[in-house]
Order: structure tokens, then C-alpha cells, then sequence
């Protein structure tokens, strides 16, 4: 009797269903940590019958000394490459029915460890996939450290590139931008108060500029008498000089660096929203600091400016 073919649309269905449930599991990777003490019993490792098993060692293991006893029949044969052991179970193993590998490093030292099953090992339950080998705690230790810095320069370098890409599509940068390079004219902005200030080392002029909105500051720094470069630090826009108020803002520099006889500028564009309180609004003080940590300037913006 002819066999009746499923329909297109139902063939899909069934092939849909069976991509859906072919989900990619993670791999079960852990840390061993061995004991240095003579008598403690050989670390375990649990396997699963068609499911390989990989220890990654600290140090290149040697593959004419490493060997696993009683394995014919149970095991494919052992495989020691560089910093790893490859383990490959024929079948399921039983708890009651463990194995004695050892593990034997370039430099002479042994590692033995038992290899065996859980209780309840099927389906790619409780089977190591990848054991990390440690020969103490200050290895591990050494290692996780290292990790979690990696981890926190790439998080910080993803945030820089998060913050550098909004950067780019911001008109207050954009305006900061054009007044750090003197194009005043191409910027909605208005002069309001000009002074000129001299610390013995660092002359200054400071413009203060209101737009529609939003408010900018403007400072043209000449280094006329320090004996070394003139090297921007930070920059901090608050209610109180301090940073539990602080705001946010755009800054653009024309040059990070002044050297003698030189000059420079940087340029602060604040929006409204910065001056805006519980309260009403606010003034903000505007402080600039160099790369020793000395405060070069500190300006008051009157909430006014950007009522303008």
C-alpha cells in the first residue's frame, strides 16, 4: 500500500518543530583545584558514554607517560596534545565502575584522577564537557583575576565606544566642537560676559555665551610662563562643587596638551535640563582641573543664560 506523503505546509511545520527543539546547550566547563595534601584521594572527573571530555592543564602533558588503566573496550584511546587530555567514553559508565588515569606533565609531574559517572549521568547531565586544572588555589586564583580584568577593560572600552558613537550624533558636541576651534559665528550662541584672568603661570580668557536653550563656556588658555606642558585633567559641572550634584555637559578641547609658549581652548556647551532642579532652576559652577589635580578655573552660570 502506497504510503500518503504529508502535505508542504505540514512538512514545514514538522521541520520547524524540529529545528525549535535542536537548541545549542552550553558546554559544562568547571575548575578543579588539586590538593596538596599526600593523603587526599584523586580528584574526579565524570564522563558520559559518546560525550568528550577535555582537561585543560597549566602545563603541556607527556603523551608517552599519560594513560588510563583497564580502558580497552570502554574507552577510544587517550589523547594527550600540548595542555590537553582528551577523554571519549564508548558507552555509559556505572559509579561502581570507575577508572585510574594518570596524567603525567613534561616536567615530571603526575596527576592522577578517577574517572567515573554520576548516578544519573544520561542526556548529557553532570558530565564535564571541559575541567580546568589548577595545581593550587593561588593558580586559580591568578587565573579568575586575570579574567575579571579582561572582562572590566572590555566592558569599560564598550562603554567608551557606546558613549564616543552618542557623542557623534549630539548637537552639543557638535556646537563644543565648533566653539574649541573659534568658528563662534557658525553657532547659535551670543557673547555675554568676557573676563580675562592670569595665575602666574596660565593666562586665560573665559567667554561666557548664552543660546536658545542651552548655555556655553569658552576658554582660551596660553601657557606663557609654566616650565612644563599644560595638560587638561577634568572637567566637572555641579550645583555645589561637588560630584553628588553633578550635570552633564559636552567639552571639546582644541589640543589636550599646551606646551610653553603655546595656546589652547576648550569649549563646555550645558543644556537646560542641566540647570533644572526639584526647586526650579538652578546655577551651576563650572570647574576645570588639571592633570595634577589643581583647580585651573572655576566659573558660575546664572541659570539665566539659557532663558534666552
Amino acid at each position: 500500500m502506497r504510503k500518503k506523503l504529508l502535505p508542504r505546509s505540514t512538512l514545514l511545520l514538522v521541520l520547524a518543530a524540529a529545528v525549535a527543539v535542536a537548541k545549542v546547550r552550553e558546554p559544562i566547563e568547571r575548575a578543579l583545584i588539586l590538593s596538596e595534601h599526600p593523603r587526599s584521594e584523586a580528584p574526579r572527573v565524570y564522563v558520559g558514554g559518546r560525550i568528550a571530555t577535555l582537561l585543560r592543564l597549566e602545563k603541556p602533558c607527556d603523551p608517552e607517560r599519560t594513560a588510563m588503566l583497564g580502558w580497552e573496550g570502554h574507552f577510544e584511546p587517550v589523547v594527550c596534545a600540548g595542555r590537553w587530555v582528551l577523554l571519549y567514553p564508548l558507552r555509559d559508565l556505572t559509579p561502581d565502575n570507575p577508572f585510574l588515569l594518570r596524567v603525567t606533565l613534561t616536567d615530571g609531574t603526575e596527576l592522577p584522577f578517577i574517572v567515573t559517572s554520576h548516578e544519573q549521568s544520561y542526556g548529557n547531565r553532570e558530565v564535564d564537557q571541559q575541567v580546568n586544572v589548577f595545581a593550587s588555589r593561588e593558580d586559580y586564583d591568578a587565573v579568575l583575576s586575570s579574567l575579571y580584568r579582561a572582562l572590566q577593560s572590555e566592558r569599560e572600552l564598550r562603554e567608551q565606544v557606546d558613549r564616543y558613537q552618542k557623542e557623534e550624533n549630539s548637537i552639543d558636541h557638535a556646537y563644543a566642537t565648533l566653539l574649541a576651534n573659534g568658528e563662534v559665528k557658525q553657532v547659535p550662541f551670543s557673547r555675554k560676559k568676557t573676563f580675562v584672568l592670569k595665575d602666574g603661570e596660565v593666562d586665560m580668557m573665559v567667554e561666557i555665551l548664552s543660546g536658545k536653550g542651552k548655555a556655553a563656556v569658552v576658554v582660551q588658555l596660553s601657557n606663557t610662563n609654566h616650565p612644563a606642558p599644560w595638560r587638561f585633567g577634568e572637567a566637572r559641572l555641579t550645583t555645589d562643587s561637588t560630584s553628588r550634584t553633578a550635570r552633564p555637559f559636552a567639552l571639546r578641547m582644541n589640543r589636550m596638551e599646551i606646551v610653553p609658549g603655546a595656546s589652547g581652548a576648550l569649549a563646555v556647551v550645558a543644556d537646560k535640563s542641566a540647570f533644572e532642579s526639584e526647586n526650579g532652576m538652578v546655577g551651576l559652577v563650572l570647574e576645570i582641573f588639571r592633570d595634577d589635580g589643581l583647580q585651573q578655573l572655576a566659573v558660575s552660570l546664572d541659570p539665566r543664560l539659557v532663558r534666552e
